[in-house]
């Protein structure tokens, strides 16, 4: 999806440069986190199976804090990203967004 939007955006080489570095940055930001969340759902199918409420409910409550912070990950790299865009490329970008949003169910 974000390859069509950079097309769709038409970046010049400047802006591609500039959106790689944020988009590398985020995803090395997020990676540790992901890694862990892993594991969680691991433990946490375990931990269901074998009936362990407690554990339940204390990686459920890491996991949803950690997933927090993967999205304020992503969604301050993509904030990094719009402020690199022209008000044309903007428009286009929402329009782009928006139409995913509606093939996919979600708007």
């Amino acid at each position: 999806m974000l390859r069509r939007l950079v097309q769709t955006l038409a970046l010049t080489g400047d802006q591609k440069q500039q959106a790689k570095t944020i988009l590398q940055t985020a995803r090395t930001q997020a990676q540790p986190l992901a890694q862990q969340l892993q594991a969680d759902r691991q433990a946490l199918a375990t931990a269901i199976q074998a009936g362990d409420t407690a554990t339940i409910q204390s990686l459920s409550a890491k996991m949803g804090t950690l997933r927090g912070q993967v999205l304020a990950i992503r969604s301050q790299g993509m904030a990094q990203f719009f402020a690199l865009l022209t008000q044309d490329q903007k428009t286009k970008a929402e329009d782009f967004l928006a139409k995913v949003k509606e093939v996919l169910g979600k708007g």
